[in-house]
């Protein structure tokens, strides 16, 4: 073998012949030629003829032997990288490489494309590509001890693929722009989100003047834009002013720097510029415009930038020739024509035989057709179906009386989906008429939805109406009764009772609409907990057990044999099933039956209220929740109640994380709605409640606060028929006054109280040490949560809707007497 390179010296390439003459083989980085084994030996010859960049990287360290190919793409690291290890030659690559260098030394071949590495060329560091292909080399004994490896640089190629695909890009997205502004912007903002720029900028010359106006740009986010709208071109320096003049591209890397910049450093730094390249456009010996690209601290310009911005200059200004002539052409055609080709809607204009001359591509599209089956042909022929019609009837005497004529035209079913079109025609100059049309399906089905609403907001509001008055009706003459005076107590007592239940009954429907109107505006809170389903179940049953007695039905409940557990407010969710069961029961017949059944199906909770009762039609099963959606009903509205019910329902399930729906086989023929909810985790065995005991004690005394006279007299009545001592102010400022004297236990405040309102009196009264161990009720119409919650904040016990429970006020009044005692 050292025969054989001692042949090839002359032949060698110098990198290896500096090798080769290495005459005490023992401080050679490879060792003694005698002593390779045969794949060195061969990776060497092969070197030694090959014209592709090859080195051979040997022994423990990796020490480098490589041809002249090679040196070129060392540059500057040679000659010192001959016989040095890989690692200390590619030091600052050698994290990239470390991956497919022990790929080789584990005895695999490794191909590699298109790898950035950064060399150094002309003094300056560049980031450059390589592809490789390394393979093992082994040793005597078959061990792998170096590897070999071709490498060609592909960075030109790369550049020049990159290259062609912006200016694709670019070509693309210029092409099919029409207006001078479009082309501008299209351009600044490819160019300058490719390059990474500061501004990219398009100015407009007066040679005459020496100005030039920013036509269009692009600023990188957060980049402010040049300062002025127009500037005189020498506020640049006259060095830039001249260049662009005479037609050469100005690049500046910084702007401190460059003799043409040097001296005008408050131009540029008022506008932030550190580094610029313009690019100018003279035409016929002058200066017209420019395309402008700069960075707001210096920079240095590589081959790519200014390559891609010279040519995306030029088929800018290409672009822009012919978008303006494009809009010139347009702008002619338009002044010669007598129907736009460009509006929204569809255009056909016949002749005084009712031949189609012309279409357009928005009527096209609407009568799915082309251009070849309609130019030439009759408009009766295309469309026989208008014969006849009162379109039909439209046209005919627009073409006869040359009088315009306008109409909405409903289109046979298509799909299962019906069409409107709207018409207009008008006479034109050569005795035939010009057509414009349009969809108004869409608008049509909108119209006749709101019309829907509107119908159903006018029964709802019409049901109210109703609802309002009848329970109205027998408290006037229940009223009436009591004035008179003469009645024994069985009357007044039946009187009373039935005040009360059409009070109940009032209040009922205002929770509702109330209860709606939260929901949908998003203003309810739920107070969520683990609930045992069986008891929500019981609550709700409990709340209609006296209609179903009263209408002598009979219900069934089916639970789990294990408990079931839901997330959710005990109070809601009872609401839910209440209402549900108050549905069934009100539109059921007497003596019949309904059933609650509670499964558990696909991990989730499944519970069904099912009826025998009127049914309904599977047009209103899928608007059943809707707020105002009704089936239809008796006049006489008997079982009461405004239909909020179900509306409410889908509301809460949904606040629920679940869903609702109904199901019915037709009139007659009941139905059954079903509620969906995610399952908790099981409750834990509650511990046994001690029962509550009521400590006995003696009347509170009480004081009424309401400027409403009559509401806190009938409220100081009924306290005092219960045993209580009352007062009673309708004044904030007197109620302060007296209640240092009284020291009442209790407190009833309104909240809506005038000058100073319930809350603030409140305040002042836990202020004042007479009272400040007094009990406060909130007593008022303002019933929402942000209500309660200012209620509490204010110092209230408890919150209190008029009109007031007032079983429910006595059991807190116990409870009050109870702690006092």
């Amino acid at each position: 073998m050292h025969g054989f390179l001692r042949g090839a010296h002359d032949a060698a390439p110098a990198s290896l012949r500096a090798l080769i003459g290495v005459h005490d083989w023992r401080h050679s980085p490879l060792g003694h030629p005698d002593d390779w084994p045969p794949q060195l030996a061969t990776a060497v010859a092969m070197a030694l003829d090959s014209a592709l960049p090859m080195f051979i990287a040997w022994g423990p360290d990796l020490r480098m032997l490589y041809n002249d190919a090679y040196v070129q793409m060392l540059g500057e690291r040679h000659p010192g990288a001959l016989g040095e290890p890989f690692q200390r030659v590619w030091y600052d690559a050698w994290p990239q490489l470390v991956p497919i260098i022990d790929r080789a030394l584990s005895g695999k071949g490794v191909h590699f494309e298109d790898l950035e590495i950064p060399i150094v060329r002309n003094g300056a560091r560049e980031p450059a590509n390589f592809t490789f292909s390394y393979s093992p080399l082994h040793d005597g004994a078959g061990r792998v001890a170096g590897m070999y490896c071709t490498a060609v640089e592909t960075t030109e190629r790369l550049r020049a693929e990159r290259r062609a695909a912006l200016e694709l890009k670019l070509s693309d997205a210029l092409r099919p722009l029409h207006a001078p502004a479009e082309v501008l912007a299209t351009a600044g903002a490819l160019l300058g989100q490719e390059l990474g720029l500061a501004r990219v900028l398009y100015g407009e010359l007066d040679d005459e003047s020496g100005s030039f106006t920013l036509a269009s740009q692009w600023l990188r986010s957060g980049m402010a834009g040049l300062s002025q709208a127009r500037y005189r071109l020498d506020e640049f320096g006259p060095g830039i002013g001249a260049a662009l003049r005479a037609g050469e591209t100005v690049v500046i890397e910084d702007i401190a720097l460059d003799p043409r910049t040097a001296g005008w450093p408050a131009r540029y730094n008022e506008e932030a510029i550190g580094a610029v390249v313009t690019v100018p456009l003279v035409r016929g010996g002058r200066l017209s415009a420019f395309l402008s690209i700069n960075r707001n601290a210096p920079h240095r310009w590589t081959r790519d930038e200014l390559h891609f911005t010279r040519d995306t200059a030029e088929r800018t200004w290409t672009a822009l020739d012919g978008a303006r002539t494009q809009a010139a052409l347009r702008a002619e055609r338009d002044r010669s024509r007598t129907i736009f080709d460009t509006i929204s809607e569809g255009f056909g204009l016949l002749d005084r035989d009712w031949k189609l001359l012309e279409m357009n591509a928005e009527g096209l599209r609407i009568c799915h057709l082309t251009a070849e089956q309609v130019i030439g042909r009759s408009h009766w022929e295309l469309f026989p179906e208008v014969e006849g019609t009162d379109t039909g009837v439209m046209l005919h005497r627009v073409m006869a009386e040359r009088r315009a004529g306008q109409i909405e035209y409903k289109l046979a079913p298509v799909d299962g989906r019906s069409g409107w079109t709207e018409i207009r025609a008008f006479p034109v100059q050569d005795g035939g008429i010009a057509i414009f049309f349009r969809d108004i399906t869409d608008r049509k089905l909108a119209e006749e939805k709101l019309m829907a609403a509107d119908q159903r907001k006018d029964e709802f509001l019409a049901m109210l109406a109703h609802e309002l008055r009848n329970p109205l009706a027998p408290i006037k003459s229940a009223a009436m009764l009591l004035d008179m005076g003469m009645l024994n107590e069985t009357r007044v007592r039946q009187s009373s009772a039935i005040i009360g239940r059409q009070v109940k009954h009032m209040t009922r429907l205002v929770d509702d609409l109330l209860d709606v109107s939260r929901v949908t505006r998003g203003l309810i809170v739920l107070d969520k907990a683990v609930l045992d389903v069986r008891s929500i179940v019981d609550e709700a049953v409990e709340q209609v057990r006296p209609q179903l007695l009263a209408r002598r039905q009979t219900l069934g409940v089916h639970l789990p044999a294990s408990n079931v557990s839901v997330e959710g407010d005990r109070a809601r969710l009872v609401q839910v099933l209440a209402n549900l069961l108050n549905n069934a029961v009100k539109y059921t017949p007497e003596e019949r039956a309904i059933e609650v059944r509670v499964r558990i199906l696909d991990g989730q909770l499944e519970l069904a209220v099912c009826d025998e009762g009127i049914g309904m039609e599977p047009e209103l099963t899928e608007r059943a929740f809707d707020l105002f959606a009704q089936a239809t009903r008796s006049s006489d509205r008997s079982q009461g109640g405004l239909g909020l019910g179900l509306a409410l329902v889908r509301n809460l399930v949904e606040l629920h994380g679940g869903s609702v729906r109904c199901a019915s086989p037709g009139p007659g023929q009941g139905s059954t709605f079903t509620v969906t909810l995610p399952l908790a985790a099981p409750l834990a065995p509650a511990e046994p409640l001690a029962a509550a005991t009521a400590a006995a004690g003696g009347p509170l005394r009480v004081m009424v606060v309401d400027d409403n006279v009559d509401a806190a007299e009938t409220l100081a009545m009924l306290l005092d028929a219960a045993g209580h001592t009352v007062e009673v102010e309708h004044d904030s400022g007197r109620a302060l006054e007296r209640a240092r004297a009284a020291a009442p236990d209790v407190f009833l405040l309104d909240i809506g109280l005038p000058e100073i309102d319930g809350n603030e009196l409140a305040r002042r009264l836990l202020a004042q040490p007479e009272t400040a161990d007094a009990v406060l009720i909130a007593v008022s119409g303002y019933g929402q949560e942000q209500d309660k919650r200012a209620a509490r904040e204010a110092g209230f016990r408890h919150h209190l809707v008029k009109p007031v429970d007032f079983e429910q006020l006595v059991e807190l009044l116990a409870e009050v007497r109870g702690a006092v005692a």
